[in-house]
């Protein structure tokens, strides 16, 4: 840069946008074109030392600029990165292809995008803020920064128990190579640890939900380490028991009692339903399963006739769905339904919920992930009670349970 940089000429500017109350970041700020001189500085410096006489000797010598708009806390500059004729200049202090400068400017971008802020909000933040707009492709590559920590995140190793596990999909859209809007879905496993933290162990994205894929993700579970799940709590998809057993076949299923209900009611006329629910109460909120049982006799001679498909449901799943009697209250209470995991996908599809649709599965997990990492965050305690329902955990099932 042969031209002479002016520093009064900046230092006058910056005083007078102090008094006014004016940024002094941005495209118009006073600090700007002070950085931007500094990094162009910086970079012919490179030019000089990498045109050692060797260099020179062969002969290589300068051949123009070429002039790129880069991001930096500071605002928007323009850098004009020095060539040499035989393209073997390599600078470091901004790469090529580098068009953020400052870790915490792709920090930020990130974050915004973590709360599930469009890439166009997003440019009006920066624009806003830094006095610039950025392109959709440029916020794609810097949140493209992310997926080696998701390849890392999702080959961890984990614990080798873990006393509780709850399982569910959660459901999008997602373009495929046709351009088609196709469904997806993203199988969460969220499990309680030894010591009572949540923890998500894994995210699975599948064309749809299904006992198969359910199996290929226990298996990967299963080679990451879990040797033993106690209790798995899961929604009625057909089959997703007996997966469970084939990988962990001493683990406890306890079917998701809200899910059973939910299904059900959908085969009662709508003029029976606030009484038959009263009665179904008395069979899951009974006191042992030896009651819930005459309960549920009770519902057939009341019901059967008129609903059998429902009462069949239940006598066919009863063991599964009464697994919960067997346990203490404190337990019960927070096995007997899979709220725990949908209440995570409820902060999820806060983030989620403006996405119509994806452009492609990465996209889909990238902000998935990150929205997850967000709502971990809070996971810095246990559940409530963990020191009592652990010791009953313990004694219920013994060796496989060490808490000490």
């Amino acid at each position: 840069m042969n031209e002479e940089f002016d520093f009064e000429s900046i230092k006058n500017k910056a005083l007078e946008q102090l008094k006014s109350g004016k940024s002094l970041l941005g495209k118009d700020g006073a600090f700007a074109p002070l950085l931007e001189s500094i990094l162009n500085a910086a970079l012919e410096g490179e030019m000089d030392a990498h045109l050692s006489p060797t260099e020179r000797e062969e002969g290589n010598r300068r051949n123009g600029r070429m002039h790129k708009q880069v991001q930096t806390p500071l605002g928007e500059v323009t850098v004009s990165t020095p060539r040499d004729r035989n393209s073997s200049f390599d600078p470091q202090f901004i790469k090529k292809r580098e068009t953020v400068l400052a870790e915490s400017v792709s920090d930020r971008i990130i974050g915004l995008y973590a709360l599930g802020n469009s890439t166009r909000q997003i440019s009006d933040w920066m624009e806003e803020n830094l006095g610039n707009r950025v392109s959709a492709d440029t916020i794609s590559s810097i949140t493209d920064r992310v997926l080696p920590e998701i390849k890392a995140w999702k080959s961890r190793s984990l614990d080798s128990v873990y006393p509780i596990v709850f399982m569910d999909a959660i459901h999008y859209k997602v373009m495929d190579d046709r351009g088609q809007s196709v469904s997806r879905a993203i199988y969460n496993v969220l499990g309680i640890d030894s010591e009572g933290h949540k923890e998500l162990l894994g995210m699975y994205i599948a064309h749809s939900e299904g006992a198969n894929f359910w199996l290929s993700v226990l298996t990967d579970l299963q080679n990451r380490g879990v040797k033993d799940i106690l209790i798995a709590c899961v929604d009625g998809l057909k089959g997703f028991p007996d997966a469970i057993a084939s990988v962990y076949p001493d683990t406890t299923v306890q079917l998701c009692i809200v899910h059973q209900i939910r299904n059900s009611i959908k085969y009662v006329a709508s003029k029976n339903q606030k009484e038959f629910m009263k009665d179904l109460k008395l069979v899951y909120k009974a006191v042992s399963k030896e009651t819930a049982e005459m309960e549920l006799d009770n519902l057939d001679k009341k019901w059967g006739k008129l609903y059998p498909i429902v009462i069949k449901s239940w006598r066919d799943n009863w063991e599964r769905l009464s697994a919960y009697f067997q346990f203490t209250q404190g337990i019960r209470t927070l096995i007997y339904t899979t709220n725990t995991v949908e209440g995570y996908h409820r902060q999820i599809r806060k983030v989620t919920k403006n996405k119509g649709v994806f452009p492609t599965d990465t996209a889909l997990e990238k902000l998935v992930y990150l929205a997850y990492r967000n709502v971990r965050k809070k996971w810095t305690m246990p559940i409530a009670n963990w020191a009592i329902i652990a010791q009953q955990l313990a004694i219920k099932f013994g060796e496989r349970l060490i808490l000490i």
